[in-house]
């Protein structure tokens, strides 16, 4: 769904601004199933990693046999304002979409951190595990993020009901070194109690568990404030990401990035089914975060990715002149190469995982 969006993006601007659309393919090639509409193929593809426009004039090449008829249809031809808005489409649409998903969230009821400006407009509120550092206690243990915690408790001693704070938890963790601690949460409709014992190292100078935590309620709005309030989280997810994109980038340059850190379409599909679990508002929320990571890859300057194809019209805007086909078509398809390769890479560790 999040690949057709992006794809649409394209399409549309594409389709507006006056240039032909070859092919409309969701998955790459071999083709499982085609049609053809007007001048464009609409396609289903056996390999999952994606999907493409293939807009007639995004490779050069494709003028040299084309008429002049064709030619005032094609990519290259357009001024590189057109070609911008054409590559940035797909970014954008995704930006809307996540928008517009957190939007029916806030309507329907989205899960909110509790904050002294909104806590008169939250109910149901509830301390919630929100990360789980890999092995550390709790994720030995099968603490995951989402669960709420209900109760905690540790021989005779027992934190329950207005006790369930951050602070409060915190502070109940950290004073029982070396004693195992059952945790009372609730992941969707289930209760569970599950043990861990804290230990040092985690956080410096006391022992932990390893989770971060929030209070988190439900925020229902009517429609006009859903939009508000969901524009206001889409802007400061979409910083967020952004900032942990460059992150990973800077600590992949230095030679200290974790592929492990990577998860690819099967990774996805595992973390689709736990958000399933919680609710459909859990689903919907995890979708829109991961259409806003599509937008952010994508705007990377790394050829075959749109961010890519834009720092070419760059450069041609700048040097008032095309990039010679040849190298363009080299790069693009060298990066493309690079970018299944790591794909499969990725898929074969999330696949791993599974077992």
């Amino acid at each position: 769904m999040l690949i057709f969006v992006h794809e649409l993006g394209h399409f549309l601007v594409a389709k507006k601004s006056g240039i032909r659309v070859d092919e409309f393919g969701l998955g790459f090639p071999p083709r499982l199933w085609s049609k053809k509409v007007g001048e464009t193929v609409y396609s289903l593809n056996a390999i999952p990693f994606g999907g493409f426009v293939k807009i007639f004039g995004e490779n050069p090449m494709d003028d040299k046999s084309a008429d002049e008829n064709d030619k005032s249809q094609s990519f290259s031809r357009k001024n590189r304002a057109v070609q911008a808005a054409v590559l940035v489409a797909g970014i954008t649409f995704n930006i809307i979409f996540a928008w517009i998903i957190i939007s029916i969230g806030f309507m329907t009821g989205l899960p909110t951190s509790v904050d002294e400006t909104n806590s008169s407009r939250v109910r149901d509120p509830r301390l919630v595990i929100t990360q789980v550092l890999p092995e550390s206690p709790a994720a030995d243990a099968g603490l995951k993020g989402g669960d709420a915690i209900i109760s905690l408790s540790a021989g005779s001693q027992e934190l329950q009901g207005d006790q369930i704070t951050v602070e409060e938890v915190q502070s109940f963790i950290s004073s029982h070194p070396d004693t195992e601690i059952e945790a009372r949460v609730k992941r969707g409709d289930v209760e569970e109690v599950i043990s861990a014992m804290p230990e040092f190292g985690i956080v410096e100078g006391k022992p932990a568990l390893g989770i971060s935590m929030d209070m988190v309620g439900i925020m229902t709005l009517p429609p006009h404030l859903a939009f508000y309030e969901g524009a206001k989280l889409t802007g400061g997810l979409l910083k967020a990401i952004t900032v942990g994109v460059a992150d990973f980038i800077a600590s992949a340059v230095t030679g200290q990035a974790k592929l492990s850190d990577v998860t690819g379409p099967v990774g996805i599909a595992g973390l689709v089914g736990d958000a399933s679990k919680l609710g459909i508002v859990y689903l919907m929320s995890f979708t829109a975060f991961i259409s806003l990571n599509l937008a952010v890859l994508n705007l990377i300057p790394f050829p075959a990715l749109d961010g890519g194809r834009l720092l070419f019209v760059l450069i041609e805007a700048v040097i008032r002149r095309p990039v010679n086909p040849k190298v363009m078509h080299l790069v693009n398809s060298v990066g493309f190469a690079l970018l299944l390769l790591l794909m499969l890479v990725v898929t074969y560790r999330d696949i791993i995982r599974l077992f």
